[in-house]
């Protein structure tokens, strides 16, 4: 059994819940531009935006992998909607809400506190080509995790 943590460390865990992927078959490009943006956000929030990302009627923006992309409406600069990656982010998002339901806590008062995506294994693979050569076809996997903090009343 492997062992792994998460890369946000001293939390409460009376007031938090986590949940992470691992070896998720999606870009870390695309997961990394998705977390960006969802952290801060409420839990009903986040997960309205994942369901227009799906749906293609609000788009990510990207911040950092935009060389040639384009502009998107209602973005001020680049933007794109990664289908796949927001399907596997709502699922870790919707597994991180059953376990803070599991613990007790508000669901109407969960925020996300901390929203990571980075790379995980590589599948290796070959493709054969003309005159005994050979091109490698790699596919990098990604880890997400996600965790969420019941708000005070106040704010």
């Amino acid at each position: 059994m492997p062992e792994w943590g998460y890369s946000i460390t001293d939390l409460d865990p009376t007031t938090t819940a986590k949940a992470s992927g691992r070896e998720l078959r999606i870009s870390p490009k695309a997961a990394r531009e998705i977390c960006a943006t969802i952290k801060g956000m409420m839990l009903e929030e986040a997960k309205e935006f994942l369901r227009q990302v799906i749906a293609k009627k609000k788009a990510v923006p990207y911040r950092r992998y935009k060389k040639k992309l384009p502009h998107r409406r209602g973005l001020r600069g680049a933007g794109r909607y990664p289908v796949k990656a927001a399907k596997k982010i709502l699922e870790v998002l919707e597994s991180a809400e059953a376990n803070a339901d599991y613990k007790g806590l508000d669901l109407e008062r969960l925020k996300i506190i901390h929203s990571a995506a980075y790379p995980g294994a590589k599948i290796k693979r070959y493709m054969p080509r003309a005159f005994g050569r050979v091109s490698p076809r790699f596919e990098t996997l990604c880890h997400v995790e996600i965790v969420l903090e019941q708000v005070k009343e106040g704010s």
